[in-house]
């Protein structure tokens, strides 16, 4: 495993790669505010794949987007396109968790003759709202992008502080929480700070319906294998992601008992799913 980065027009997109020639080529993608570091206690259990572990844009070490730009998911959907141009890949299989699983599917979908095969962990598709909500959504996230300017970043006074402030943020693992912290911070005056752009956190200025979604999930024409964890998140409800589900031509699902980081706090069980799958 080593550290690459892959010239972008706006920096550079870094990750971990792990070069096995003639084995399968897999992108794996994480969530949000997560970072590479989310799939290496699942490579154990893996099968013999030729990996690209991404940092997507504005997360990891890859860089941020110039000042004025708007994360969105076409903006990951595109960098997942650069760095499989500037690997040489023209086919390629992609594995996501939450976010990264909603970019994965937006890919297959926009670019179907060059994906091989998805696995999805948590989330199938972008997250969607009705469309009565849109002048809302729009209103509340043009107040929180112009009243952004001045907010500084939080600076822990140690690794162990910033590690027990991810657990918190959600249920994960404290070996799978420090792996993601330490990939995820930099060091500055006083202590770790987030790598990630805080842009990140500011609410999307639009949404796809639920209807929209399924359409875009239809033109996917790979095979799917979708890993969910039980219980259900609130945002993405059991009903909705196995709706979601049957949109796809190729899809199967299995649940396991966990939290929405499963691949990270049970490893060898997710890995039992996915593994010939991935393997092809």
């Amino acid at each position: 495993m080593r550290e690459v980065a892959v010239p972008v027009a706006f920096g550079a997109l870094a990750g971990l790669r792990l070069e096995r020639p003639g084995r399968p080529k897999l992108i794996a993608l994480h969530g949000w505010l997560d970072n590479a570091a989310s799939f290496l206690p699942l490579l154990p259990h893996l099968p013999g794949l030729d990996l690209l572990l991404l940092d997507l844009p504005g997360h990891g070490h890859s860089a941020h987007l110039p000042p004025g730009a708007e994360y969105g998911l076409t903006t990951h959907l595109h960098a997942v396109l650069d760095a499989a141009d500037a690997l040489g890949w023209e086919h390629f299989g992609l594995l996501g968790h939450s976010m990264g699983a909603a970019i994965a599917a937006l890919v297959a979908a926009a670019v179907p003759a060059r994906v091989e095969r998805l696995a999805l962990l948590e989330t199938l598709g972008p997250l969607a709202e009705a469309e009565e909500h849109t002048a809302t959504r729009l209103q509340q996230a043009v107040a929180a992008a112009r009243g952004r300017p001045g907010k500084s970043l939080r600076v822990f006074p140690d690794l162990a502080v910033a590690v027990r402030a991810r657990i918190q943020a959600s249920p994960i693992g404290e070996s799978g929480a420090r792996l993601l912290v330490e990939r995820g911070t930099r060091e500055v005056d006083g202590g770790p700070v987030w790598r990630s752009d805080p842009r990140l956190t500011l609410p999307a200025a639009t949404r796809l319906t639920e209807a929209q979604v399924r359409v875009l999930l239809e033109a996917v024409t790979c095979p799917v294998q979708g890993l969910y964890a039980d219980p259900a998140q609130p945002y993405f409800p059991d009903a909705v992601r196995r709706g979601r589900l049957d949109a796809l031509p190729q899809a199967r699902l299995e649940v396991l008992p966990g939290h929405h980081h499963l691949h990270m706090d049970q490893p060898a069980a997710v890995a039992a799913v996915l593994a010939r799958f991935l393997a092809g």
